[in-house]
C-alpha cells in the first residue's frame, strides 16, 4: 500500500503535529479566541499556534470567523467534519489517563528550559565560550 494511500497514515498528517490535538481538545465543546486558545496552550509559540489552525482550517477540520471590528476578534470553533473526530479525541484522552496511571508523567526532558551549552574541557565552568576565546 503507498503511503497517500495509508488512512492512518492520512489521519495522523491532519491532525498530527505539536500542538493540533491539544488545539482540537479545547475546541472539541466550545468556539475560543486565539487569544484564549494562547493561554491554554502557552508553551506554543504564536508562529506555531497560527500555522496549525490555519492547516487545521484548510482541510476541513476549524472553521475561522473574523469579526468586523476594531480590534479585530478572531474565533475558532470544529466545523461538522471536525467534531467527526471526537471519538478519536476521546479514546486518546483515555489512553493518556491510562498511559499516565501506569507509567507515571512523562519522561520526556522539559523541552521549554534553555539549553546549556557544552562545556569546553579547557574553558573553566561558568565562563562564557564568546568570551573565553578572546582571553586566549
Amino acid at each position: 500500500m503507498h503511503d497517500f494511500e495509508c488512512p492512518v497514515k492520512l489521519t495522523a498528517e491532519v491532525i498530527g503535529g505539536k500542538w493540533k490535538p491539544l488545539i482540537l481538545f479545547y475546541l472539541e465543546d466550545k468556539t475560543r479566541r486565539f487569544s484564549e486558545l494562547q493561554r491554554l496552550i502557552p508553551i506554543s509559540t504564536k508562529k506555531m499556534l497560527t500555522k496549525h489552525l490555519r492547516e487545521l482550517e484548510r482541510d476541513g477540520i476549524v472553521h475561522r470567523n473574523v469579526f468586523a471590528e476594531v480590534p479585530p476578534r478572531v474565533e475558532y470553533s470544529l466545523t461538522r467534519h471536525g467534531h467527526s473526530l471526537r471519538p478519536i479525541l476521546v479514546l486518546m484522552s483515555n489512553w493518556g489517563k491510562k498511559h499516565r496511571a501506569r507509567y507515571g508523567a512523562a519522561k520526556a526532558p522539559n523541552r521549554t528550559a534553555p539549553r546549556k551549552s557544552p562545556v569546553h574541557p579547557l574553558r573553566p565552568a561558568g565562563v562564557d565560550s564568546r568570551h573565553y576565546a578572546a582571553r586566549i
